[in-house]
Parts: C-alpha cells; structure tokens; sequence
C-alpha cells in the first residue's frame, strides 16, 4: 500500500476526511495505484473451475427436486382418482387432471414473491454497502473515495477517445465509423485497433480519416490487442479523458455519446457507460429470435434504472482511473496477468471487465438514451458459437472470481439459468408423454389460464419491436424452441468446461464491400471446443 493510501486512512481503515482539502490533491495523486490484497482466488483448488457447472446446475437440480417432493406431499384431494395413461403400450403411469389446491398455488406464488424480494434486497443492500463503502484496499472505485480523491479538482471537460478493435471488418467497419462522426456529441478521438487484418480494414479506417494503431504479435485476439493500445494511451488521458470501446459491428443511435457524457460531467464518481443493444434487421425468423431476446433484455435494465448486468462489449465507455486501477490489480485482488486491462483468458471480456469493476467497488450505469444496434447471428451454426463463448465465459468467470458478495448476483442468474433448463426440459418431456400415452387431447384450463397469461407477458415485453416480435411471441412455441437450444448450448458448455475441452476461436470471414461501400453486415466470431 502506498505512503498516499496510508494519508488517506485511518488506522480503522475508513476514510481521513480531515486529510483532503479542497485543491490540495496534486493531479498525480489521481493516478489509482495498484492494491495489494492477499488474492483468495490463488489458493482455489482446481477442481473448482473445472466443476463449477456442474455445481450450479446440481444445486438447481436440488432446487428442483425439493419442490416436487414439496408438491406431492400435498397430494391430492380425497376423493379424487388420478387418470390412468399407457406410453407406447408398455408403461402405465397416473396424472392428475385437477388444478393445484388452493394451498399449493397460494404457496408457490408467495414462495415466488419472497425469492423475488430477498434477492432484490440483497442485491440493493450489498451494492449500498459498496457505494458507501471507505475502505481503499477492498473498494477503491467506491464512490466515497472518488469523491475524495477528485475534491476541488477541475479535470477539464469530459472528452471520448474511442477504440474499434477490428480483425478483417471491412464488411461493417464504415458503418461503425459513421455512427461515430455522426453523434450530435463527436468524439474527440477515434482509433481503429487493427488485428491481424489479412483484409482491406487498415485502408478502409485511413479513407474514413481516423487513426489505426495495428497490433504487434498479438495471439489474444481482441482482449490482447486492446490491452497493446491500452497501455500507450491510459498514461496520458486525465480524470475525465474517457475511453470507449466500441465492436467493429456497431453502429451508435444518435444521442448516444451526448446522453453519456453528461452523465459523466454531472457525477464524476460514475466509473462507467454501458449501452443498450439492439438486433439489427435481417436473418429472417432467427434474426427475429434474437431481436425479441435483445428488446427484452434492454426492457430489463431500464426497469432496474440503468443498473447494469453486464457492460456490453458493443459499446462502453470507461473512466481511465478505472482502467488503471483493473490494471493494476491483476495477479493480486483481481485475476489476471498484472498491467493488463482485460483478462486475456476470459472468453467473455466485456462481462469479466465488469465483474472486476464491481469488485473494486465502482460505480456503472446503461442509460436509457444510449442505445445501439449490433448484429444478430445469421445462421443457427454462428449463433451456436457466439452463444456458447458467451454461456461458458459466464460460468469460466464465475470459477475465477469465486463466491463473494459482489459476485452474488451473477450466481444468482446461473442458477436460474440451471433451473430454467431443468424446468424446460421437465415441461417438453412431459407433453410428449401425454401426446403418446393418450387416445384424445384432454384440456386443463387452469393450465391453459396459466399459458394465456404466459403469452401475453411475452407480447407486452417485446411491443416496441413491432408486429413482428409481438407475432412471434404470441405463437409461444417458437420462442419455447429457441429457448431450448440456448439451453443445448448451456448444457454443452458445462460439458466443455468439466471435460477441460480448450477453446479455440475462427473467424467467419464476410464478402468485401461493394464499390467501396460497407453492407450492413457484421462479422461473427466462432468459437469451437477442441
């Protein structure tokens, strides 16, 4: 811990306020440095990375399985004999036709609703505690410290400096640029990382009159590249010289970076600017797919207030103290090789980023008005690979940073995600069963109630995507499909990363443009388990 740490702390670990005065911080003493905390991650068996699907979905299978002996417990009413049902001739089995008792359904709404409460609660007091939270070597993006550390200081006007890292992206690249240039609020900077591009990228960047810094031996794909660029231009930006990194297969709405930066000028205590995307058009039903999945999610986060899951790596912006102080805590607090922004082991860079934001304390948002439009996968093979990095980046951060009151949330959806492809799976093996053991179709209106009310919340929370989206999901059983692949890639995924299968990553390659102009087209990254 540095001489300046220690004249900012008592010796109780909370902060000296009588130690910072108004102008008497000196602009170096901004820099963040690096914390040394004892890593617990580095004493981590094993087996734990390797089995940490395994456990999520073995804990969701014991969630599971309470709840059916919860429910056959009740039995059911006197009286009332269940149906008898023969599958393929051979096995008999009983089901009952009657709804739940009152008793069941009343318990499973409040069971529900408390689950629903409790992790709200939890998930507020832990991120109030770290907003408020004074002590530097565990929370030293807290707000509190920030506050401090930037007292009397004016960093000057909030300027953008934007980093597009591209490999071979001629097909999207000026499409990206010219969202950029476009803004209402321009960036003042813009730099295009060049990545092994065997394609016309470099030239394509120049014509468009933005800088290109090209990677140097860089095997790390996009964490690598960036962390290359990162490291020459973070020494010289200030307090308020943010960065963004934007994917080469974006393209910003209008009002976006305006939106952003008067969020950073008007609380300079925000560590981070994420965006909310949207699918662009195209790929017919599966493109449709994902646009439902992408309107819902950003339905999600404006509900929450901006509060972020995760800081999409289509577009974000990034405060360099932030940055800095990640770098700085790799190899110790934080996993990772030390110096490097981005965890270049981490298959999903963008969602390990904000776990170790959140572990340092910081404060983010995704604002309503920043929003952007990415690509959908165009085929089932790419969104296969693109949702198979995405799932087992996800559980292979979670084995990394273990379980801590900062990573609750993040286990928390796992979880849900394990049981959601039990339940899912529970739901399809049981239609079949009913469809082969039964001479007639039998309707249950209390479940045929419970699937109406299902319907209509799929349509209330894709309205905005228009008729379309509200078509699709009124069907149901499409969307039921696609959420039963997802949950083949989940379980795909868990399998990999217990087998200890390497990842390894091919790039679909896209036709050149077309007289000089970028198609609407954005690359996709593959990713296979070798």
């Amino acid at each position: 811990m540095t001489e300046r740490t220690v004249d900012l702390v008592d010796e109780t670990g909370r902060l000296d306020e009588a130690a910072i005065e108004p102008g008497s911080t000196p602009a170096a003493d901004l820099e963040p440095v690096a914390i040394t905390v004892p890593d617990a991650h580095a004493e981590d068996e094993q087996w734990f990375p390797r089995l940490i699907g395994v456990l999520i979905l073995g804990l969701a299978g014991a969630g599971a399985v309470l709840m059916l002996l919860a429910t056959l417990a009740t039995g059911p009413a006197a009286g009332v004999a269940p149906t008898q049902g023969v599958l393929f001739g051979i096995w008999t089995f009983l089901y009952a036709t009657e709804a739940p008792t009152p008793r069941v359904a009343v318990a499973a709404v409040g069971l529900a609703v408390l689950f629903a409460a409790g992790v709200a609660l939890l998930e507020r007091r832990i991120t109030n505690q770290s907003r408020r939270s004074v002590n530097i070597g565990t929370n030293p993006l807290a707000p509190k410290l920030v506050m401090a550390r930037t007292q009397g200081e004016f960093a000057g006007p909030v300027t953008v400096t934007v980093l597009i890292p591209a490999h071979n992206e001629e097909a999207s690249l000026s499409a990206t640029i010219a969202s950029l240039v476009g803004q209402s609020h321009r960036p003042e900077r813009i730099i295009v990382v060049a990545d092994n591009c065997t394609d016309s990228t470099v030239a394509i960047a120049r014509r468009a009159g933005v800088e290109v810094i090209e990677s140097v031996d860089n095997t790390r794909k996009k964490a690598g590249a960036l962390n290359q660029v990162l490291r020459r231009i973070l020494p010289e930006q200030g307090h308020n010289d943010v960065v963004m990194v934007v994917d080469a297969d974006t393209r910003l709405d209008d009002g976006f970076l305006e939106a952003a930066v008067a969020r950073l000028t008007a609380d300079r205590a925000l560590m981070a600017v994420g965006g909310l995307f949207y699918g662009d058009e195209g790929a017919g039903l599966l493109g449709q797919f994902q646009r439902n999945e992408y309107i819902r999610y950003s339905r999600e986060i404006r509900r929450r207030r901006g509060k972020v899951f995760v800081l999409t790596g289509t577009a974000s912006l990034f405060r360099p103290e932030a940055l800095r102080t990640v770098a700085g805590s790799r190899g110790t607090s934080l996993p990772g090789t030390p110096g490097d922004v981005y965890d270049t082991a981490a298959l999903t860079e963008d969602n390990e980023l904000t776990i170790a934001l959140k572990s340092l304390g910081a404060l983010m948002i995704s604002p309503e008005r920043c929003t952007v439009v990415t690509e959908v996968m165009p085929t089932w093979r790419t969104l296969w690979a693109q949702r198979l990095r995405w799932q087992r980046g996800a559980l292979e951060n979670l084995g990394a940073y273990g379980m801590t009151r900062k990573t609750l949330r993040y286990w928390l959806q796992q979880l849900g995600i394990g049981y959601g492809v039990i339940a899912l799976a529970s739901y399809f093996v049981l239609i079949l069963t009913m469809l082969l053991s039964m001479d007639t179709w039998v309707w249950f209106p209390f479940w045929m109630g419970l699937g109406l009310l299902f319907t209509v919340e799929r349509v209330v929370t894709v309205w905005k995507g228009g008729w379309m989206a509200r078509l699709l999901a009124a069907t149901l059983f499409p969307e039921l499909v696609f959420a039963a692949f997802l949950d083949v890639v989940y379980v795909k995924g868990v399998l990999d990363i217990t087998l200890g299968r390497q990842a390894s990553w091919k790039h679909v390659e896209h036709a050149a443009p077309v007289d000089g102009l970028s198609a609407v087209v954005g690359p996709a990254d593959r990713l296979t388990a070798v």
